[in-house]
């Protein structure tokens, strides 16, 4: 069993349009994405558009955590989105094949949680799904099937990351766009 993730929380207001990175190493975004949100270490990061009474600090003009790391000690923490309503930061890349910056989608309150996902544009890029179509179980709860294995999910951007990382049905080809 994999340890409990850390998650990502604004100690202060972090403003719109605001750009986190590059993101250092392989990207696997949403590589160990799951249905489940298992507690673990909290980790606050500080940015510097509030006054300076929330003790916010800024290095160099970039966002730091509570220790003055910069984003780049700490950016691979922050959580996949499991759908469009907890995300608050998307991944983008100037050019296709570049590097793959953080921008935040809103402005992003202070306690809330850091979870990104890919743009549209980045997503094509890197063959992930860009839509997932829901159907109803018999509770009339929303569900999202694989059109390969059938293994069901709860959130959209679970089933995309299952289809990309781990379904040994789909074969590397490209997600179904069914409408059933």
């Amino acid at each position: 069993s994999r340890a409990p993730a850390t998650s990502v929380s604004a100690e202060s207001c972090i403003p719109a349009g605001l750009r986190l990175g590059p993101v250092p190493g392989i990207f696997k975004l949403g590589k160990y994405l799951s249905d489940r949100r298992e507690p673990g270490p909290k980790k606050k990061v500080f940015s510097y558009s509030v006054p300076p009474v929330f003790q916010v600090r800024m290095v160099r003009g970039e966002l730091v955590d509570e220790a003055g790391s910069s984003a780049l000690e700490w950016i691979g923490l922050i959580r996949a989105a499991r759908n469009a309503q907890e995300q608050t930061l998307e991944a983008v890349a100037d050019l296709p094949g570049g590097q793959i910056f953080y921008r935040a989608l809103r402005d992003v309150q202070p306690g809330e949680e850091l979870t990104v996902w890919y743009s549209n544009p980045l997503a094509q890029w890197f063959d992930i799904p860009v839509t997932a179509t829901p159907t109803h179980d018999e509770k009339g709860e929303e569900r999202y099937i694989c059109w390969y294995c059938w293994r069901t999910f709860k959130y959209p951007n679970s089933l995309k990351a299952h289809v990309h990382f781990h379904c040994a049905l789909s074969h590397g080809r490209p997600f179904l766009h069914h409408e059933h």
